[in-house]
């Protein structure tokens, strides 16, 4: 009598733990590369008990053909050519990691991003896990807008290419699980959304978070704001806010996190610049910042899903951000902030920021309800049972015959 499936992954499971090799065009070891997420996404596989073989540090190469290639695209015609998007690169790439698994044995290949996996040819299942697909990013990301009919029709051939190669894509919202599916050939069952965890150390419980309520200075309002990319992140938008608020008679302050607002920034600006996860300082200077705030602000305008929504909710911190991108996956009114629209103003945060501060038992209620939302869905423990339920429910057969 042949084994059912899951007694075969369970006879598998106690003989040999499944073997990933996990694929990074960056050192996956790097807490600065993409807001940490290769590092914390391969430490969740870490934590589940899968043996991870890392594969990185691919070279791009072709430096200066790719170098002519963007010079005479953008003075000859004014448009924006993307080199990774190349063919030849991405062959390259999948020619490197090649390269690197016939010198290990692996169950499964996976890699946190599309690109470096889209040429590969393996008899192994391929599974990544990213944030947005090609489609969804044209014409709504910086840097992919204007661009060149080549770098439109390379960078559709890669995404398509890695949906057709892989067993699984996993996306961390509906709305890039969504632009996989209307944009590709690709069968919905082997798109699932599955949303990133906080990069952020958490040991907190509720006890602490009520603690942290407690300790909070309601004098001033803090408005904490964190991104690279000061317009994009609507830096602007977050300014007006709290100038708006020290209008109507709360005394606010904005912290900024990770760059510099452009020219003079009034005097209830306060910058922090650059914080490194990296440091112990850094990390300290973090919490501080996360457990002072009174709101985590982010009036983006293009966005997949950045995980400091996760972070803030960590802390029982609310968020209130645009229903831009991914967003919608990681903030849910009511329950961790409270998304706008793109049209709205500055006065309809501020006038949302101004009842809730102003009632302190509402705020406190919405404080634990942050974070519950992290505990129940946006914590590297749940990303990791569900990541590892479908990777086994999607490659599982695969694994349990070669080990029977």
């Amino acid at each position: 009598m042949s084994l059912s499936w899951q007694k075969k992954h369970e006879l598998a499971g106690s003989l040999k733990k499944m073997r990933m090799a996990y694929v990074t065009i960056a050192d996956s070891s790097d807490l600065h590369d993409w807001s940490g997420l290769a590092f914390y996404v391969r430490k969740a596989f870490t934590d589940s008990g899968f043996q991870i073989q890392p594969i990185g540090n691919l070279r791009e190469g072709y430096y200066l053909l790719t170098k002519v290639k963007r010079t005479l695209y953008k003075r000859l015609f004014s448009k924006v050519y993307l080199s990774d998007r190349e063919p030849f690169i991405q062959r390259s790439y999948s020619n490197q990691v090649a390269k690197s698994l016939a010198h290990i044995d692996c169950d499964v290949v996976f890699s946190p991003g599309s690109r470096p996996i889209a040429n590969l040819n393996t008899k192994k299942p391929i599974v990544f896990w990213t944030d947005a697909t090609f489609a969804g990013l044209v014409n709504f990301y910086p840097g992919f807008d204007n661009l060149c009919k080549e770098s439109i029709r390379n960078g559709n051939r890669m995404e398509q290419l890695a949906l057709s190669k892989c067993r699984l894509a996993m996306y961390t919202s509906e709305w890039a699980a969504r632009t996989a599916i209307e944009n590709y050939k690709v069968d919905p069952a082997k798109v699932r959304v599955v949303p990133f965890g906080a990069n952020i150390d958490c040991n907190r419980d509720a006890e602490e978070i009520q603690n942290i309520f407690l300790k909070k200075k309601f004098e001033t309002c803090k408005l904490l704001f964190i991104g690279v990319e000061w317009y994009r992140k609507g830096g602007d938008i977050a300014i007006k806010v709290a100038e708006l608020l020290n209008q109507q008679g709360i005394p606010t302050e904005l912290n900024v996190v990770g760059c510099t607002p452009p020219g003079a920034a009034p005097g209830f600006v306060r910058c922090h610049g650059f914080v490194s996860k990296k440091s112990e300082e850094g990390c300290k200077q973090l919490d501080t910042l996360f457990r002072e705030s009174h709101f985590l602000i982010l009036p983006t305008r293009a966005e997949c899903v950045p995980v400091v929504f996760a972070e803030a909710a960590s802390y029982g911190l609310p968020s209130l951000a645009t229903n831009v991108g991914g967003i919608p996956t990681a903030i849910q009114n009511g329950k961790n902030g409270q998304i706008y629209s793109l049209s709205d103003t500055p006065a309809k945060y501020s006038e949302y920021i101004f009842k809730l501060f102003s009632a302190k038992q509402k705020y406190e209620q919405l404080s634990l309800s942050c974070f519950r939302e992290y505990l129940d869905r946006l914590n590297w423990e749940s990303a990791r049972k569900l990541a590892t339920n479908l990777i086994h429910a999607h490659c599982g057969e695969d694994f349990s015959r070669h080990q029977l």
